[in-house]
């Protein structure tokens, strides 16, 4: 017998039981006579004491794998910190199942880089906490499938081999062997499929996912990531908003033992951007953009009167009492910059009035009307931007996230969820020239008649995000299901329908023949599992075993890798490397 129990199952009533434990070896004490170990398992840690002349010759380090027979004991010196802290073992019989060489790294070390931690991940994910995040990452998904179980969604896997429909993100392709010059795409997602899937009469559908894309990485993007995808029949956006809430409520109980309160908050694309810059804006803390356009009107200083807009974010002194430097602004500045603002302007109620870098360029009657507007009281601050609407709001969002990382509102034990409903149908891609849907192009439009679509500007989307804690966790719509509605998107935003019908053909001719209304969602599982666990900086790869680094690469796995010219040849490929 390998073992009778875990090294985290043994507690008092275990008095003088003859047990058998096996595992790693977290830390040795050596003393004269006797050794203690800290062994170590996925179920916990066990204190074994063992009398070295059991050890013998035999050379044992840490993270070897052992294996020891011995009688249950209590402890003179209970460890409260452990489970099993008040009992220990008495070895009998001590065998080395598999020596450990020198570690590479010291695991759990802060100083590990990303690339040792990922280049050894087998060590790295012996830590407590990797060890604890996998663990929770199951039993989430476990839950959600025992959910979608109880509402009478069925799971259905989507094929992996699909066909590339460049329309978003770039794909991943995979070079056909035997219909050489041909290629296969790995799925962004299984928005066709799940389409396909409601036409084929399943009515609910759901999945664990996995998706690629080809995309720039970040702490949180990876080039394989996982969704929780559904789809349903015969529904509005309400139905699935009230899925997704209970599907969200029954996980935090199950999982955290958390209540969360349904329905979740409602609030508009438009009104989302205006109060708060982002359409994934965080309310466990205020901060809303103000408009101050019309009270700088007037102004001499021609940075404010001379604006599209002027907004600024009041931070009131009973928030936060501080002095920012200049030094503060001028990095809260160049943070913005990518979101094309040109500079923040900063005033701070002090003994004479409104006070900062500035302040001596705005004339004393528009202060007074800044003052008056936020009763401002000693110590409140304003942290002021003007430019186009677009690029105000944007920047004045990024600076409000920045304001609350740097003055630290956010509480990481609040959850806060909100549903984005309203998003504009289309945006114009500056790259492209042309227009592009928001979300996707199988996303209904909301319109009375077909004249509303060529509204670009005004038109909206049956579209709905749902965004927890400032974090996009995912986004959905009504779908599209006529041919007819199909064509006039494609063709709105540039798509003719001989390309059409190359990319989507198989989805249009499904469409002839009899789509129900219907609509879903796909939710990042990877980044709902690093806010639930307050993860750092909301970190995925922390949630998934074996992640890739920034450049995409595996250093354990070295890969991406060369292959040989002969697995080339096969496929009918050369290279071409620039």
């Amino acid at each position: 017998m390998m073992r009778t129990h875990t090294c985290g199952e043994l507690r008092e009533n275990d008095e003088g039981k003859i047990v058998v434990l096996s595992g790693w070896i977290k830390r040795i004490r050596e003393y004269s006579k006797i050794v203690f170990i800290d062994l170590w398992d996925r179920y916990g840690m066990t204190q074994v004491v063992i009398d070295k002349t059991l050890i013998g010759d035999k050379k044992i380090k840490k993270e070897s794998v052992v294996q020891v027979k011995g009688k249950v004991r209590l402890r003179e010196s209970p460890n409260p910190n452990i489970k099993t802290g008040k009992i220990e073992v008495d070895a009998e019989e001590f065998n080395v199942l598999s020596l450990s060489e020198q570690l590479p790294m010291e695991i759990g070390d802060p100083n590990n880089t990303d690339y040792t931690r990922l280049k050894y991940r087998f060590l790295d994910m012996r830590r407590d906490e990797m060890q604890y995040n996998i663990y929770m990452r199951y039993k989430i998904t476990h839950e959600i499938s025992k959910y979608f179980d109880s509402q009478n969604f069925i799971a259905v896997e989507t094929p992996i081999l699909a066909k590339s429909t460049p329309e978003g993100a770039r794909d991943y392709l995979v070079p056909s062997r035997i219909n050489k010059g041909k290629f296969y795409a790995l799925p962004q997602s299984p928005q066709l499929f799940k389409q396909l899937l409601m036409v084929a009469g399943f009515d609910r559908y759901y999945q664990v996912a996995r998706c690629f894309r080809d995309e720039d990485l970040r702490a949180d993007r990876q080039p394989e990531f996982t969704q929780i995808d559904m789809e349903m029949s015969f529904v509005d956006e309400e139905d699935i908003m009230a899925i997704v809430e209970g599907m969200m409520k029954h996980v935090f109980k199950n999982v955290l033992n958390i209540e969360i309160d349904t329905p979740f908050k409602r609030m508009t694309y438009d009104d989302a951007m205006s109060l708060y810059g982002s359409d994934k804006p965080d309310l466990r803390y205020d901060l809303k953009l103000n408009d101050i356009t019309e009270i700088c009107k007037g102004s001499s200083f021609k940075v404010l009167s001379d604006a599209e807009m002027v907004k600024c974010i009041h931070l009131p002194v009973n928030v936060r009492d501080v002095v920012f430097s200049r030094k503060d602004i001028d990095k809260f500045a160049e943070e913005i910059k990518p979101f094309g603002a040109k500079g923040v302007i900063y005033l701070r109620f002090g003994h004479e009035g409104l006070e900062g870098p500035m302040a001596k360029h705005i004339e004393d009657s528009t202060k007074d009307k800044l003052i008056s507007k936020f009763d401002m009281q000693k110590g409140d601050s304003l942290f002021i931007i003007s430019g186009d609407k677009k690029v105000v709001e944007r920047s004045l969002g990024e600076l409000r996230r920045r304001l609350a990382s740097h003055l630290n509102l956010a509480d990481d034990d609040k959850f806060e969820f909100v549903w984005i409903v309203d998003f504009p149908m289309f945006e114009y891609n500056d790259d492209e020239k042309r227009y592009v849907a928001v979300h996707h192009p199988f996303t209904q439009p909301k319109i009375k008649d077909y004249d509303e679509l060529k509204d670009k500007e005004n038109c909206k989307a049956r579209a709905y995000d749902i965004v927890l804690n400032g974090e996009e966790l995912g986004g959905g719509s009504i779908r599209i299901n006529t041919v007819e509605m199909q064509e006039k998107v494609f063709k709105e935003i540039g798509l003719d329908m001989e390309k059409a019908r190359q990319r989507f053909g198989f989805l249009l001719d499904a469409f002839k023949y009899g789509a129900p209304p219907h609509g879903g969602i796909a939710l990042g599982l990877d980044r709902m599992i690093a806010i639930m666990l307050k993860i750092k900086d909301h970190d995925i790869r922390e949630t998934i075993a074996f992640p890739k680094m920034k450049n995409a690469e595996d250093p354990m796995l070295e890969a991406p890798s060369e292959v040989d010219s002969e697995q080339l040849d096969e496929l009918g490929l050369g290279l071409k490397l620039s």
